[in-house]
């Protein structure tokens, strides 16, 4: 998968480069991070990418031209879809991470200021991604999000492929407790079920533990399951 990143600071993304499962990602060939510059698409002297809004307003706005010339440039070898990363965005959740998983290439957008010119989100871009509801400096960080998201989706980037299947949300619950050596620790000790070699028995177990901790901490999440079916998607 080739994922292009529009952003005036690109060096963010060096923590997606160097670390963690993306870099095994790309180092394995699966995911390719192409990152662009809008600053490089300015024609003045400063390579000024914002200026004041029409209308007034305090801050400023990043300007259509770089961007919409950057964005050109970048579909150019890869014509997936333009995502930009907004407050005013669909919700990212683990169903939306794997649509976007699914297409070959994607071009994340990350604004600055108080956002970008509208006629670029009209012209440009095809989605809006929101990460919550809570204000961030740029969209770098939701950026390096659906990244770290979509890279745990794709085959063999996960030593087992499973990790992916079985996380939080993939199911539409939240995952249930887990448990590593030793046995007993400060006196609390493993549920005696993990211990027993019976693999229906210990999936039952999880499956309970994981819709008792969805009731607890994410009810909501419970409307949106079928439980009786066994359906566990939202």
């Amino acid at each position: 998968m080739e994922i292009n990143v529009i952003s005036i600071f690109p060096t963010m993304f060096d923590a997606v480069l160097e670390f963690g499962i993306t870099r095994q990602a790309i180092e394995k060939g699966l995911l390719k991070l192409v990152l662009w510059n809008p600053r490089d698409y300015t024609e003045d002297q400063h390579r000024t990418v914002d200026d004041r809004p029409y209308g007034g307003g305090p801050g400023m706005l990043m300007k259509p031209e770089p961007l919409a010339r950057c964005i050109d440039d970048a579909r150019v070898s890869n014509s997936g879809p333009v995502v930009y990363l907004s407050p005013q965005g669909d919700l990212l959740n683990q169903q939306l991470v794997e649509e976007l998983a699914d297409y070959a290439g994607l071009t994340l957008l990350a604004g600055r200021y108080e956002g970008i010119d509208e006629r670029v989100i009209e012209s440009r871009v095809d989605r809006e991604v929101s990460i919550g509801d809570y204000v961030l400096a740029g969209g770098e960080i939701p950026a390096m999000t659906v990244i770290d998201a979509i890279a745990r989706l794709l085959p063999s980037v996960l030593g087992n492929d499973l990790s992916a299947r079985q996380d939080s949300f993939s199911n539409g619950l939240l995952d249930c407790p887990h448990y590593t050596r030793p046995e007993c620790f400060e006196g609390l000790n493993v549920p005696q079920v993990l211990l027993n070699g019976d693999h229906e028995k210990i999936r039952q177990w999880r499956l309970n533990q994981s819709i008792a901790k969805t009731g607890e901490h994410r009810p909501d999440l419970l409307e949106r399951v079928n439980l009786e079916a066994g359906e566990f998607r939202y």
